[in-house]
Formats: C-alpha cells, structure tokens, sequence
C-alpha cells in the first residue's frame, strides 16, 4: 500500500517499510474489539447530525453502512487487512468503500486515540460484567456443597500442620467470602470505567460543537471524563482489571492447591470428576488433576499481564503514545483466562464429592484439641499462658505414649493439673471442640448456620 493509500497518508511521500508495517499493526488482536467500535461510531454519528455539524441524510447512510459492516462482520464476510493497521481503519475504510465520500465524515470531531479509549472501556465493561457473573456462579456452586455439608468435621490446618477441627462447609464458605471481595472489586472498577472518552480528540478536545452527554447516554454512561490529556493516556481501569484478576486468580490457585492435595492417595479428601481430571500415558490407575494445576499454573500467565501492563505505562509522558497499543493483548489473555478458570471451577465444584468419613477420620489426628483443654483450665481461672503451657506437656506425654489426647487417663492428666477433673473427656472431643466455636465467624454448627443465612440474606444471586 502506497503511504498516500493510508487514512493518514497525506502527510508522507514514501511508502511504509513492510515489516515496519506488520511490526506496528494491531488488527491481529485488535478486531476483537469491531462491535465496540460500531457502537462507538452509530452513537458518534448520531451526535453529528444532532449539532447539525453533518446533515441527518447523512447520518442515514454512515448508520445504514455501519449496520451492514457489522452484519459482514458477523457473518464472516469481512477480512481484515493488516495494512490498514487497526480495527478503526478497517470499518472506516470499508464504510467509505460502501457508502462513498460521506464516510470520511464520520471521524469529524474524534480520533484513534479517543476512539480506541471508547472500544476499550466498553470491552471493559461487558468483561466486569461477565467475570462478576460467573464469580457469582462460582460462589452459588460453594454455598451449594456447603449446605450439603454442615455437619461434617475435615481438619483444620496452619502451616499445614494439624491444627483445630473445622466444619467442611465453613472451610468452603472461606471461599466464598474471598470471592465476595474479587467481587466486590470488580464492581468498584465498573463505576470508573463507565465514563465516557469519546470527544477529547487526539489530546487537546475539538473545535466542533459536540454534545458528549448525548454520546454518554447513549452509550450507557454514567459521565464524561473531565480532561482530554488524561482521557487518552489514562489506562487506569486496565490495570484495576488486571490487578483484581491477579487477587482473584491467587484465590482460584489456593483453591486448587487445596484440590490437589485433598485429591491424593494420602489425604483422600475429595473426588473430583472424571470429567476434570487426566490420565497417564505409563500409569493406568493415575487420575490427575489437571484442572486445578491449569488454574494454578495459569494464575502466573495473569500475574505476568499485569506487570507486562504496569511495565507499559510506567515512563510515558503525556498524552498517547504508541506503547499503549501494547495494552490490549494482556487484557483481552487476562479476561479470558479468569473467565474460562471461574466457569470451569464451579461445573468441577459442583460435581465434586467429598470423603467426609475420611476427613472425620483424621479430624482428631496431631492433637487438633489441645486448645480445648488450654480453654478448661482458663475456665477454672488458670491464665491461658499458664494453661498453654500444661497443655503442652499434656501432649508431650500424649506424644511419647503414642496416645491421642482422649486416650491418656484422668490419673495422667491430673498429675500435670489438679484443676483437670473427669469433665475433661467432654470437652476434648472432635464434635464438641467444633460445637463449642459459636462466636460469630466461628466454625460451629449454629455460627455457620448463621453465616449460610447472612449471606443468603445479603446477597440476591444466593436467594
């Protein structure tokens, strides 16, 4: 293409080097972004006409061709050319091909770099939207496993070593509160990206009367960004994405760290479908789980797009400048890799089953109630440093007899406590160390009944 082809070519006598071209072109990733920027061009022809800066005829035809794009768009009619660059330069060249002259006139009063700010917020904005959504769904599939499980008992962990007995389902809704906050987030962001950046031009705004509240509204926003100069260069709303899918992703991937290691001959928490797990092509009893160790190793992949974007944005000057096309590929790979592991994990959540005796089983194991008998003495007035400390030659003893706690006689106990009387053997048990946690956020029955009903209460998607 001669540079007197190009939409900007007027400027240069020489054509662009083909490489040059290639290197510098964003249609490869960019035309995801085609309806966005129709949108953005019905909404901005509309407002022409309306301040009389085209004529309405006019309107007509630039509206009717842009429908016909879009309709060739999605009926696969349309190639894209990487030496008309984006995916502006595309439609446009395309809508001048199609209707004639007038077609110039739509990208009076704007520029690339307003309009691919516009393209971009709006793909934010269905992107928040859809990852919230299926959040939402992720968080349905944990409330459901864990009201199937309020009374069963698994091990709780520190340092993931045996630490206090815990309800599954409070285990379960940790999550769901974690992803209450990815949630939360999300929907904080959505407010800032839903201000229009439509009108600004290249950096310095437009001599032509526009009516921005009237593009605004039509396309759905709340308001008008204030400054021109921020308004091309600011990439804000990205980076809250990418940061808030990199939370979420570290979410997922403590998820899957859980699921792998439940999943083991060792542990034998959980089963997870067939339909998320692989085989070996040495090893015929293996059943992987590839599902959760994608998710984990995929968490990596969103952390590096953030920082790839942090990198981009970090020395450049006002206002836009070329590195920002740079922006795209790390938000479009970021979007949907959070999408796919958010679906992906509530269909394999859903159809897991959980080994609740085998998590009974072990619940007890390395002492998990030691803490039980610290609280007894504190109840019969001991200082809980003092009480810790009998407590931890209670399980020595225990330890050096290979005895569980319960299985020491009351003769062994008292001789390291006057204070412990036979009573002792009602508080050490699995069930009631879980049912004696009734303060609010705590593990036992009735506070997790609570929880289960708060959350059913707050949140409409629960209802």
């Amino acid at each position: 293409m001669q540079a007197n082809d190009k939409l900007w070519g007027g400027r240069f006598t020489l054509p662009m080097d083909k490489f040059t071209e290639e290197f510098t072109a964003s249609i490869a990733f960019d035309q995801k972004l085609y309806r966005y920027d129709i949108e953005g061009s019905i909404a901005h022809c509309k407002m022409l006409a309306k301040q009389g800066i085209i004529a309405e005829s006019e309107r007509d035809t630039i509206l009717a061709g842009l429908q016909a794009i879009l309709a060739d768009i999605e009926a696969g009619n349309f190639t894209f050319s990487v030496d008309l660059e984006d995916v502006h330069m595309n439609i446009e060249k395309r809508l001048i091909e199609r209707v004639g002259a007038v077609g110039g006139k739509l990208h009076t009063a704007r520029s690339r770099n307003d309009q691919v700010a516009l393209d971009i917020r709006l793909y934010t904005r269905d992107a928040i939207a859809q990852i919230v959504e299926l959040i939402r769904d992720l968080q349905r599939a944990l409330l459901e496993q864990a009201e199937a499980h309020q009374t069963a008992i698994m091990p709780g962990y520190t340092h993931l070593q045996t630490a206090q007995p815990v309800l599954l389902a409070h285990h379960l809704l940790a999550y769901f509160e974690m992803f209450d906050r990815d949630a939360a987030r999300f929907s904080e962001t959505a407010t800032r990206v839903n201000v229009l950046p439509l009108g600004v031009g290249a950096l310095a705004g437009t001599t032509f009367p526009i009516d921005r509240e009237f593009v605004a509204q039509e396309l759905g926003f709340a308001g008008v960004s204030k400054n021109s100069l921020d308004t091309v260069s600011d990439r804000d709303a990205l980076l809250e994405v990418c940061a808030h899918a990199s939370i979420l992703m570290m979410h997922l991937s403590r998820l899957s760290e859980e699921f792998i290691l439940w999943s083991t001959s060792e542990y034998r928490f959980i089963r997870i479908s067939d339909a998320y797990c692989t085989g070996s092509s040495i090893m015929p009893q293996k059943r992987n789980p590839d599902v959760s160790e994608l998710v984990r190793g995929k968490t990596g992949r969103v952390y590096g797009n953030l920082m790839s974007l942090l990198t981009v944005m970090k020395g450049l000057p006002l206002a836009y400048n070329k590195d920002m096309q740079e922006d795209k590929e790390p938000l479009f790979d970021t979007v949907e890799t959070v999408k796919g592991s958010l679906k992906i994990y509530a269909d394999m959540l859903r159809t897991a089953t959980f080994n609740t005796q085998r998590m009974r089983a072990v619940a007890g194991d390395g002492f998990s109630t030691a803490t039980d008998i610290a609280d007894y003495l504190v109840r019969k007035n001991l200082p809980f440093r003092d009480a810790h400390e009998v407590v931890g030659k209670i399980v020595a003893l225990a330890e050096a007899e290979n005895k569980a706690l319960d299985e020491l006689t009351l003769g062994q106990m008292q001789a390291l406590s006057t204070l412990i009387e036979s009573d002792i053997f009602n508080c050490i048990t699995v069930e009631k160390s879980v049912a004696s946690r009734k303060a609010f956020g705590g593990t036992s029955g009735e506070a997790v009944a609570a929880q289960l009903a708060t959350i059913r209460s707050r949140h409409e998607f629960a209802q």
